[in-house]
């Protein structure tokens, strides 16, 4: 008699059932209508460790290859032998983890096409990513346009033959050396990689298909329904430019063609809010060729809502007791290497320049500068907090290849601050810290954000400095802060500064996308290299620690992600252009000239088009440039001292008294609304 085992349902009813048993079988045995619309199972086995925090990210070498994963909770194939006691949920298409196993399915489905139509490949790996899949794919022949569609074509075939997926084993010395006889070398270095010696090894099949993978994966191929093959890209075997150039073919899948569709749809809406379109389109910024890769030019309409955000940002820190300091863009190599910059960050610095007396650095970060202005006089505890802010230029050595608009580039400005303090006054100033993002996001329209705590890797420690004990207090310290607001986290371990653990704050934007901009860091480690000190009550000296935050991230990075929260429709506040000013003829020229005066009276910047043009024209070419608000007079209201007013995404309002429209103009601009 085959051993009983315990299988724990959702339910909390439980079912003892021979070893052995299947996901499927417990599905079956509870109704067939169930089984058939099952995709995969989230299995937890009871009485063991948690699981190890892990990130989104799916789409490593590690996440595809790396040794069955043996945490607590894990998901399966629904054909999974089961061979202890269990909890066991039955997923449906409706779960985000039932669409990542389809993705990942979806990717073999695609290598199947390809490898039936052009049989000469060589297969990488093939993940599913938060928003498809990919294939790397070795051909010397570059795929075209057509190659993609016949792919598509032949993926519908494969679809069709509703292939199960079948997972067996095989011992690594025999898979590797099928895998050397048709010259499979990605397949051999996974299995080299991520296997050892006298393991078998596991494999994935559906037809004549064969992949080394450890799924899981759907239970056929028919499940695979509503799925494009999207584009193609060029990458490195390992990312290294000395390897064989992959083809990186990209599809996306879903379970079914609406929730497709939702997806392109969506992917329209992103390319029209691109802000390196809108960037171009509404004059706000370039990058020069001339001038180099990564390198932002401000251009007059851009760099007034950077005015706008730096005087906001500027007032708002003084409001609540920083000072404001401005350090040099470049510093001795000596200032780098004391504070571990050149040791734990030198690859993302540019290579020093040797200048008179010494070698020196342009700065990737400001704090070094903050921690000498601090050590320039003597601290007693009656000083601390001490907080000071810079908007500060900073510069960082981005690969080729990965600058993108004003999102990633090589030199910007970072909303810096740093605060030091006794270790009784972290927990208020992280709050404190904490409380500021939440305002930052609020006032410039977010009304979404996630929160993230990174922490250190314990077995990685060659990556960070410091004790594992002020490790521990500083992340129990960052804990209890976001306990004491009763902000859900999520806790990334390996995720922490080299320096010290931080909060990452991350906003969701008017498409749902998340956007890392705001962090908090904990720093016991640069007070202590660089000796930093105050008096105590006592008349001892005490070591301060140290926050880093930054709440905009960088203003270039912050800016780009409002282009496409807006759409480059700022509110009233950002807007470059406030208020268009359009007189019907040129005899209204000189009453508009009056009503532009006591517009700028209360602030507003105004543009009026006096130009020998049509009333449409002028209107039309101030609605492409995205005005919130266009005022149009004529005769009725150069004698009525009114207004006709057109909103931004409203359309024509009629005629208004000039004081009323006044009102409403100050009482947006003071509250700084998001919304006309």
């Amino acid at each position: 008699m085959s051993e009983q085992i315990k299988i724990h349902l959702p339910d909390g009813s439980i079912r003892e059932v021979p070893s052995g048993t299947t996901p499927l079988d417990i599905a079956t045995s509870i109704s067939p209508r169930l089984a058939a619309v099952v995709v995969v199972a989230r299995i937890k086995a009871l009485h063991a460790a948690p699981p190890a925090s892990t990130t989104d990210e799916t789409t490593s070498e590690d996440a595809m290859y790396a040794a069955d994963n043996t945490a607590a909770e894990k998901i399966v194939d629904l054909r999974q032998p089961l061979t202890e006691d269990v909890s066991l949920e039955l997923l449906k298409e409706s779960d985000p983890d039932a669409l990542k196993v389809l993705r990942h399915s979806a990717a073999h489905v695609m290598a199947t096409a390809i490898t039936e139509l052009y049989p000469e490949v060589k297969l990488g790996h093939g993940p599913a990513t938060d928003n498809g899949f990919f294939y790397d794919i070795y051909r010397e022949k570059p795929f075209t346009p057509d190659d993609l569609a016949a792919i598509e074509q032949r993926m519908a075939d494969v679809v069709k033959r509703d292939e199960p997926f079948l997972r067996s084993y095989e011992p690594r010395e025999q898979a590797l050396a099928d895998y050397a006889a048709h010259g499979e070398f990605m397949k051999q270095h996974f299995i080299e990689k991520f296997t050892h010696p006298g393991e078998e090894v596991s494999l994935y099949k559906n037809g004549a298909f064969t992949d080394f993978c450890r799924g899981p994966h759907v239970p056929s191929t028919g499940r695979v329904k509503a799925y494009k093959v999207t584009t193609i890209a060029g990458a490195y075997w390992l990312g290294d430019e000395k390897n064989p150039q992959l083809q990186r073919v990209y599809g996306t899948a879903f379970y079914n063609q609406k929730d497709l569709d939702a997806h392109f749809k969506h992917l329209e809406e992103i390319k029209a809010r691109d802000h390196r379109v809108l960037g171009k389109q509404l004059d706000l910024f370039s990058i020069q060729e001339l001038a180099g890769s990564g390198l932002i030019f401000w251009h007059p309409n851009g760099a007034i809502i950077r005015k706008t955000m730096e005087d906001w940002m500027r007032d708002e820190c003084l409001r609540r007791g920083y000072d404001l300091v401005v350090t040099p863009h470049v510093m001795r190599r000596e200032l780098w290497q004391i504070s571990g910059h050149e040791g734990f960050y030198g690859q993302n610095m540019y290579a020093p320049m040797e200048l008179d007396d010494a070698e020196y650095r342009l700065k990737p970060m400001n704090c070094p500068g903050h921690i000498l202005i601090y050590k320039n006089s003597p601290k007693s505890y009656r000083d601390l907090p001490v907080r000071y802010a810079e908007l500060g230029n900073v510069y960082r050595y981005e690969r080729s290849g990965t600058m993108h608009g004003l999102l990633r580039v090589r030199g910007f400005t970072q909303d810096d601050a740093h605060i030091f303090c006794t270790p009784a006054q972290i927990e208020d100033e992280v709050v404190a810290c904490v409380e500021f993002a939440e305002e930052v996001l609020h006032k410039f329209g977010f009304n979404e954000f996630k929160v993230e705590l990174s922490t250190w890797d314990p077995n990685d420690a060659k990556h960070y400095v410091g004790d594992p004990k002020d490790w521990e207090l500083a992340v129990n310290g960052l804990k209890t802060a976001l306990n004491r607001k009763n902000i859900p986290y999520k806790e990334i371990p390996g995720e922490a500064a080299f320096y010290g653990p931080k909060i990452d704050v991350k906003l969701v934007d008017v498409l749902g996308r998340l956007w890392q901009l705001s962090t908090v860091q904990f720093d016991f480690n640069l007070p202590r290299r660089f000796e930093l000190e105050y008096t105590g009550e006592d008349g001892e000296k005490h070591q301060p620690v140290m926050v880093h935050r930054a709440l905009f991230g960088s203003v270039e990075r912050f800016f780009g992600v409002l282009i496409e929260h807006y759409a480059g429709a700022f509110p009233l506040w950002l807007a470059p252009i406030q208020i268009g000013l359009v007189p019907i003829s040129e005899k209204h020229t000189a009453y508009a000239e009056t009503v532009k005066k006591e517009l700028e009276a209360i602030g507003l910047r105004v543009t009026l088009d006096a130009r020998n043009e049509k009333m449409n024209a002028k209107i039309r070419d101030l609605t492409l440039q995205k005005v919130p608000f266009v005022l149009i007079m004529g005769d009725k209201e150069a004698e009525a001292k009114a207004v006709s007013v057109r909103t931004r995404g409203k359309g024509d309002e009629g005629s208004t008294p000039l004081a009323d429209f006044l009102a409403r103009a100050k009482n947006l601009l003071e509250t700084k609304a998001a919304t006309l």
